[in-house]
């Protein structure tokens, strides 16, 4: 499944429903940048799991809205609720357990 650009607009009707990863990033971030391919290649392997990505810098509505105090932050949503949010560089099976 491929990676969208989440932003305010669409951003709701995204993750509410089924299962949603939201990858919380900017472009200045080296920590982001090293975790993008890593987020990329789980939309890949995933046809259950929706991927997005919201650009903190672009989306600050969106960061507030959930707390985002550092970056990279994921946060994955099942039906439009949070059940699990980790923030720093996160490898592959990490990602997988938030849905576990």
């Amino acid at each position: 499944m491929s990676v969208l650009e989440l932003t305010k607009d669409n951003f709701d009707a995204t993750i509410a429903s089924g299962d949603t990863l939201v990858d919380f990033w900017a472009p200045w971030c080296g920590p982001c940048k090293m975790q993008s391919p890593i987020v990329d290649a789980f939309a890949a392997a995933q046809s259950a799991v929706k991927v997005g990505k919201v650009n903190t810098d672009e989306q600050m509505e969106l960061a507030q809205k959930y707390g985002i105090m550092a970056i990279p932050t994921l946060i994955a949503f099942r039906d439009g609720e949070v059940i699990a949010k980790k923030t720093g560089l996160s490898p592959a099976g990490e990602i997988e357990a938030m849905f576990k």
